[in-house]
């Protein structure tokens, strides 16, 4: 069991899928977004959460006033999961399951991340992958190309890999490291586009 830290749904309770999936702690998720806050990322973002386990990433996004968040699972159980959880906080939003004016509205998408990519239209201007840690270097790669046609031009990537995993190939995907940080055995890239 984990929570919602921070935000308008802060405090709610989100449950976790029992196997094959890797939850990002509680201590994580806070350092993590309260960098993007300092960042101004999270206000009014259309973001992508891929890999999304319990959906914690993206639904924390939501609490914190992100615009809208897709979150992207191929695991049945696990998207199961994700859809309790988004209602648990598209309830405690107040946000009803029609998506008016302003609504902060969660997407789940029950999908193979690269095969998403391959359909998905953007733009996009929060993106968290946290994929399995056992993920190769060249399918990570092959994800953040397929990602970065659809980012707005001032859009942040987040990162989550293990700290012994080879650093995520930006180059090959024309987005420039803003910072790194590690915690225990998880690392956190944050990126944005070259162009920018």
């Amino acid at each position: 069991m984990t929570r919602i830290i921070a935000g308008a749904a802060g405090g709610t309770r989100l449950d976790v899928p029992g196997q094959g999936t890797r939850p990002t702690s509680d201590r994580v998720r806070e350092s993590l977004f309260g960098a993007l806050e300092s960042m101004d990322a999270i206000d009014d973002a259309r973001v992508l959460d891929l890999y999304a386990g319990s959906g914690a990433l993206g639904l924390e996004a939501l609490s914190r006033g992100a615009r809208s968040a897709v979150l992207v699972e191929r695991g049945r159980p696990a998207a199961a999961v994700i859809r309790r959880n988004a209602t648990a906080v598209r309830k405690a939003l107040g946000t009803s399951t029609d998506r008016g004016a302003g609504a902060r509205e969660p997407i789940v998408v029950e999908s193979a991340v690269h095969a998403y990519l391959a359909r998905a239209t953007g733009p996009f201007d929060l993106v968290f992958t946290d994929p399995p840690y056992d993920l190769s270097d060249a399918d990570m790669t092959a994800d953040l190309v397929a990602v970065a046609p659809l980012l707005s031009s001032d859009a942040v990537v987040v990162i989550e890999r293990a700290r012994r995993a080879s650093p995520p190939d930006l180059d090959a995907a024309g987005l420039s490291l803003i910072r790194e940080r590690s915690y225990g055995d998880t690392a956190l890239w944050w990126a944005e586009p070259s162009t920018r």
